[in-house]
């Protein structure tokens, strides 16, 4: 394993790599075709195999849904907590770091949608002065900027966060103003090399979450309860504010940490929620979320023209047909060993201690959803890989 390092473009490499694994990785044919036979892997199959070589890479435990039409299936394998032995449970919660932007971004369309809001308004109008450290101007930079991360704010690369990742500032408060005052005064604004082009950053979501606030007047935890939580009867998934303990029955997270070759897998199930708040504070499970995104591609959530805005996409830096960036979402068209294209919606989710995973068809009724409960805050491992690509086999086989 890598030595401790603090977080570098959190999760903007292991999505690239996710969108590169769909878009280049070939299967065997077998895993193409419904089957033939008793001895043919189902879609279940591929995915569990997936998770196995996952569980080889490092992972403690592994669970996972796969979606169907009307047929749901549920996996896992290794243990959900170590120290009893107790296997992973499919039903367990887990912290589901960056999907929990597009739970953000389904607010502020909903918002628009209701007239209180536009996209094109920008920062500035709706946060006076929240954009204006180091020479960086919230009135060039609009709502639609933020969530489809083109507004050229920088990430979390150049903050120190080894507090978060040792676990060591469980009762210091991150206001979002101070994470964005942090973030923009370590970097001076740059003219982006493209600036159609998506380059991933957390504090665009953190800006996002200040704007629910600002023209609501409740905290964003409060809207997405009750806009989508609620309605949806999302029982199982919360947005914690400050609490920084897991309760029920929550998958224990853990982090490979030191420097090597000292390394020791650490339990990591409490961590500070403030430092990614509406860019990654959510707590879910499989269920609730596959109950969230069925109902948010299918039209329940938003209304066409806002479900249009969510679909629109812009290129990654590397200029990749094959991979695109929404709001809160990424566009991926796949190649099937047939030669098949087929797009497929995805996005990766991480925080200290949990990996998790979500695929769609363009409708919503075929899913994949997987969470792992290790994570060192270093992309592109090879349990993330191994889990994409177990993923994309198993779709191409739905």
């Amino acid at each position: 394993m890598p030595s401790m390092l603090p977080v570098h473009r959190l999760r903007e490499r292991a999505l690239l790599a996710a969108a590169a694994a769909l878009a280049s990785v070939t299967f065997s044919p077998f895993a193409l075709t419904a089957p033939a036979h008793a001895d043919t892997p189902t879609p279940s199959d591929l995915l569990r195999a997936g998770m196995n070589k996952g569980l080889s890479d490092g992972y403690p435990g592994v669970i996972g849904l796969i979606r169907n039409g009307d047929s749901v299936g549920r996996l896992s394998v290794g243990t959900g907590n170590r120290a009893t032995g107790q296997a992973a449970d499919p039903a367990s919660q887990f912290r589901i770091g960056s999907l929990t932007k597009v739970f953000t971004a389904t607010v502020l369309l909903q918002l628009e949608a209701e007239g209180k809001l536009s996209l094109d308004d920008t920062v500035a109008k709706r946060l006076p002065g929240a954009v204006n450290t180091n020479g960086y101007d919230g009135n060039k930079i609009t709502i639609r900027q933020l969530l489809n991360h083109t507004s050229g704010l920088p990430d979390y690369s150049t903050m120190d966060i080894s507090a978060y990742w040792l676990g060591r500032d469980l009762g210091v408060a991150y206001p979002p103003q101070t994470l964005v005052n942090k973030v923009l005064s370590e970097t001076g604004p740059r003219a982006p090399e493209n600036p159609a082009q998506a380059h991933y950053s957390n504090i665009n979501y953190i800006l996002a979450g200040m704007v629910i606030q600002a023209v609501t007047g409740n905290d964003p935890a409060v809207e997405i309860g009750n806009r989508i939580f609620q309605p949806l009867g999302l029982r199982s998934t919360s947005f914690p504010t400050s609490d920084p303990g897991l309760h029920g029955n929550f998958m224990y997270g853990y982090a490979y940490m030191g420097i090597w070759p000292f390394i020791s897998l650490n339990e990591r199930s409490t961590s500070n929620v403030q430092i990614f708040w509406t860019a990654g504070a959510i707590v879910s499970t499989l269920d609730d979320l596959n109950t969230f995104y069925r109902a948010l591609f299918t039209g329940r959530l938003l209304p066409a023209a806002q479900m249009s805005e969510l679909k629109t996409t812009v290129p990654f830096p590397d200029n990749s047909p094959t991979s695109s960036y929404g709001l809160g979402i990424i566009r991926v068209v796949h190649t099937c060993a047939d030669g098949r294209q087929v797009p497929i919606w995805v996005h990766t989710g991480g925080v200290i201690g949990y990996f998790s995973y979500w695929m769609s068809n363009e409708d919503g009724s075929k899913q994949i959803l997987m969470a792992a409960n290790e994570n060192h805050l270093q992309p592109d491992t090879p349990g993330e890989v191994d889990l994409n690509n177990g993923a994309a086999t198993a779709f191409c086989a739905m």
